[in-house]
């Protein structure tokens, strides 16, 4: 038997979440709470496989509510059902320790794949959410791996002039900066990029140009 704790404020919510979960495959036995503090009060005395949670409800409206209850019991997998975007807030209460993130709104089909998920062991979100937070991964991974993406708009100046060849004090006088100054950048580039001389620094402008990671001015190189 498959114990489930659905903890929400609204008794229809509560109705239609019971339906979903009893109509999936096993024998589901399911409870409900209607504030926080009722909730935390099962907890303590019943165990239970699956607890159901809207994050705002009468006793609690934070990630605290996760901590409280995994205090209590470790082991239960928990499925966060909210009105509130998933995009803005399933990833914290994910990494506070919840298991899954639906919104209220979602189809009846979403919600059995969901509680299913959860309760096989695996973490769940939409596949919606689940492609915009790879997207804004793979766009940090792709600025973070760009050595030329660190460099400020004078450096990427600075760059341009060593790789076409122009001696520092040519850049000195074309930028209208001290022969010393244009040396820091050279150095300032070098260590952000990882090269040791300008050799190497036209080669390595070359490599990311190919891949279409450079900005506009080092696309000119």
């Amino acid at each position: 038997m498959t114990h489930v704790l659905i903890a929400d404020d609204h008794s229809i919510v509560r109705l239609g979440v019971k339906q979903i979960v009893c109509s999936l495959p096993g024998d589901m036995h399911v409870t409900e709470a209607k504030t926080f503090d009722e909730t935390i009060s099962f907890i303590e005395i019943r165990h239970f496989d699956l607890l159901i949670l809207d994050i705002n409800m009468p006793g609690g409206n934070n990630l605290q509510m996760i901590q409280a209850v995994k205090l209590r019991q470790p082991d239960i997998r928990i499925l966060i059902c909210s009105a509130y975007e998933e995009i803005l807030y399933a990833l914290g209460y994910l990494q506070t320790g919840a298991d899954g993130y639906i919104e209220k709104n979602s189809p009846d089909e979403d919600f059995k794949i969901a509680v299913a998920t959860v309760l096989g062991g695996e973490k769940y979100i939409s596949r919606a959410v689940r492609e915009q937070l790879i997207n804004k991964y793979t766009r940090q991974q792709e600025v973070h791996q760009n050595p030329f993406a660190v460099l400020s708009g004078r450096e990427v100046e600075v760059m341009n002039l060593l790789t076409k060849g122009l001696p520092l004090i040519k850049i000195a006088e074309m930028l209208h900066l001290q022969l010393t100054t244009v040396s820091t950048y050279k150095a300032r580039i070098f260590e952000k990029t990882g090269v040791k001389n300008v050799i190497a620094l036209v080669e390595k402008a070359h490599m990311y140009q190919a891949t279409s990671h450079v900005g506009e001015a080092v696309m000119k190189v």
